[in-house]
């Protein structure tokens, strides 16, 4: 069992928002730079960045919290899912997100936690500057 993966950060956008930016596909994806496929009920799969992210959304509380199993192509396929949460909420006068990543292998622990500051953060505050945020 690997370390879990624990970030926090605070944007100029309302917590609806930065949820918006993750489930809707065409805002995941103007807001990554690449494509991304969110369906948006409970069950339904995703990709994310041309396939290279996959898995299935297990829990959601629209504007507030997104539970996914997830996972990347690089993985071996005897590696199980590991499980992402998304928490997002008032922080000052912009949102913030707290993420809690599970179980993801060991062999790619440390890709996946600069990816999320490299593929997801960055790019989210490029993207909001965009909107004039």
């Amino acid at each position: 069992m690997t370390k879990t993966i624990q970030q926090s950060e605070k944007f100029r956008a309302s917590p609806e928002d930065l949820y918006e930016m993750y489930m809707d596909s065409d805002k995941h994806s103007a807001s990554t730079g690449m494509p991304a496929q969110l369906g948006r009920k409970v069950g339904s799969g995703f990709t994310a960045f041309g396939g290279k992210l996959e898995g299935r959304t297990l829990m959601l509380v629209p504007g507030k919290t997104i539970v996914q199993a997830w996972r990347s192509s690089a993985w071996k396929k005897t590696d199980p899912d590991s499980i992402l949460i998304l928490a997002f909420r008032q922080s000052g006068t912009g949102g913030r997100v707290d993420l809690a990543h599970v179980n993801v292998p060991k062999h790619d622990h440390k890709g996946v936690t600069k990816g999320w500051k490299k593929f997801y953060w960055k790019p989210w505050r490029k993207y909001l500057k965009t909107l004039g945020k």
